[in-house]
């Protein structure tokens, strides 16, 4: 894996896979460091994805940072007060789950001045070619250059999480890697890593550099 700075930005549209992504760095980093929170960005209530792996979260002794109205049936919009914690407990290393449109990439613009002064921080934008809006190059660099607007972060490096859900197969992976390739030169950005369902890793470690094997949001322990 690339190495870790303190705070580990994901951005990406919706269906990107970015929170899956997320939450299996906040389990990589737990085996390097005592002190690890998830802070989940998506500030409208039906998005919070990760409030799902509280328990496994809770387990493993990872801290989850999420409005308290997640998995209720109230939708209040707003970012909580614990999430100004990543940039003033600079013991932790955090993975943060930016919203999927601008509306989270506006929350995490609150913080940007703090994040900006440390100065230890990666933004990755998480890429899916199967996704209806993120399909080319061309579209994917458009979502990229809006994300960086509405936060006045620009991104650092990018994450190929290109995947059909369930339906994924190895070959739709390696398929994928000439788009995440594309999106690479074109955006001037490293590729730091390809990310892969954990039984997929055997079959493709040869063929495809810098896998990161995952587990499914589903399958993570405690769940």
């Amino acid at each position: 894996m690339h190495p870790y700075k303190r705070l580990t930005l994901l951005c990406g549209h919706y269906g990107s896979g970015k929170t899956n992504v997320a939450l299996n760095m906040a389990f990589e980093l737990k085996r390097q460091y005592a002190q690890v929170a998830i802070a989940d960005l998506d500030i409208v209530n039906p998005y919070f994805r990760t409030k799902d792996s509280s328990a496994a979260l809770e387990r493993e002794g990872i801290r989850l940072i999420v409005s308290p109205y997640a998995g209720s049936n109230v939708d209040i919009p707003a970012m909580p007060q614990e999430m100004y914690a990543i940039c003033d407990d600079r013991r932790l290393h955090a993975v943060v789950d930016v919203g999927g449109d601008d509306r989270g990439a506006l929350a995490l613009g609150r913080l940007v001045p703090a994040i900006l002064e440390e100065n230890d921080y990666e933004m990755l934008m998480v890429i899916n070619r199967y996704r209806p809006l993120t399909p080319d190059a061309a579209s994917t660099l458009e979502v990229m250059r809006e994300i960086e607007t509405a936060c006045g972060l620009r991104f650092t490096g990018l994450v190929n999480n290109s995947n059909l859900g369930a339906q994924t197969t190895p070959q739709d992976i390696a398929d994928s890697m000439e788009y995440a390739q594309a999106v690479a030169k074109q955006s001037g950005l490293p590729l730091l890593f390809t990310s892969v369902r954990a039984d997929f890793y055997e079959t493709l470690k040869d063929k495809i550099p810098d896998l990161f094997p995952m587990q499914l949001q589903q399958s993570l322990p405690g769940i």
